[in-house]
């Protein structure tokens, strides 16, 4: 090679290393505005074939529906669904809240006595509400306003990031079959049928695994609906309903829904409590280590195995984002391995 050459191939892999490592920092600085597009795209792809047979079903004259007006569709459904769940959950909440809050003084008092009985704490020490409020907001008042305040920011955050979601999964469900005609545009006309072969695979797997969800949903529901009844704690089915939706979160949407039936079993007695404690224990566990693998191995076609493995690592990466795109984007993995394993072996 001579020495012009080697000169220039050294500033060309200098340069496109200079230009890598500007990509990746530009990628990191917006990771946060990559992520919603991120999540937004599978939220189109997961809706894009019901919309499709929705088009493709119903028709105005002999003419398929409009696709918009099959996204509204499906966008609508979704709000009725929501709308009927706040419906269903909110007023007995504040009913139960508002118990518990009159029922607060006895509760405590009756838990110090426990404490007393048992030599852990001296009659001296008993506190009232009042008292307890106050000493909480001495010792520790800044940091629980700068709790109150991160939360309330966190929930509009999140209110606005679920919105700029579905508003950008609609303009990608509505333009996706002229993205998806470029996109099969970068690849040579002999490799274009095995692409859009695979992009309907990993449409398909994202399709089930947003089933896969609603039927966890609904199994960890109707369980909890039972046990709570058999529990004889009140108001079983808001609570029931609650748990169900926390499925939808992994890592913490269990435990968050269980917190509210703890307190309404509190109101009945504090073995009650103990018993709904470890009765959402024992469902966690089996949920995270027998239903979810195997639900989505049986939807979305990813082992147990995998299911696990991906979300410890979506977890411990992303926390709870993480954990939820674990499943979809391991399936996505899977299906390019695939095409890329293919590809190896037919070489």
């Amino acid at each position: 090679m001579a020495r012009s050459d080697a000169r220039a191939l050294i500033r060309y892999a200098l340069a496109g290393l200079a230009l890598t490592v500007m990509l990746l920092w530009a990628a990191y600085l917006v990771r946060g505005a990559l992520l919603l597009i991120y999540v937004a795209a599978l939220v189109a792809i997961g809706l894009s074939p019901i919309v499709t047979r929705l088009e493709r079903r119903r028709l105005v004259g002999r003419r398929p529906l409009p696709r918009w007006v099959a996204i509204l569709e499906v966008y609508l459904l979704l709000i009725v669904v929501l709308v009927m769940v706040g419906i269903l959950v909110v007023p007995p909440l504040i009913q139960q809240a508002r118990a518990f809050v009159t029922a607060m003084p006895d509760l405590l008092h009756r838990a110090q006595q426990w404490l007393i009985a048992r030599g852990v704490l001296s009659p001296s020490q008993e506190l009232s509400v009042g008292e307890a409020i106050q000493q909480t907001t001495v010792s520790g008042g800044s940091d629980a306003v700068t709790a109150v305040v991160g939360a309330i920011w966190g929930f509009v955050g999140g209110v606005f990031g679920l919105l700029t979601i579905l508003i950008l999964a609609f303009y990608l469900l509505l333009d996706s079959r002229a993205m998806f005609r470029s996109f099969l545009a970068l690849f040579p006309k002999a490799e274009r049928e095995r692409v859009e072969d695979a992009s309907h695979r990993i449409s398909a797997k994202v399709s089930a695994w947003l089933a896969g969800q609603l039927m966890l949903g609904a199994i960890i529901g109707t369980t909890a609906a039972i046990g709570l009844w058999a529990l004889g704690v009140p108001y079983f089915y808001v609570l029931a309903l609650i748990a169900g939706v926390g499925e939808l979160i992994p890592v913490v949407g269990p435990i968050l829904s269980a917190i509210p039936a703890v307190g309404v079993a509190l109101t009945v007695s504090p073995a009650t409590a103990l018993f709904v404690g470890i009765f959402f224990l024992v469902q966690q566990q089996v949920e995270n280590h027998v239903l979810v693998p195997k639900v989505m191995e049986r939807q979305v076609g990813v082992s147990a195995g995998i299911v696990i493995i991906a979300l410890l690592l979506g977890g411990s990466l992303l926390g709870i984002v993480g954990a939820i795109l674990a499943v979809p984007t391991a399936a996505i993995l899977q299906v390019v391995f695939q095409e890329l394993l293919h590809d190896t072996a037919s070489e």
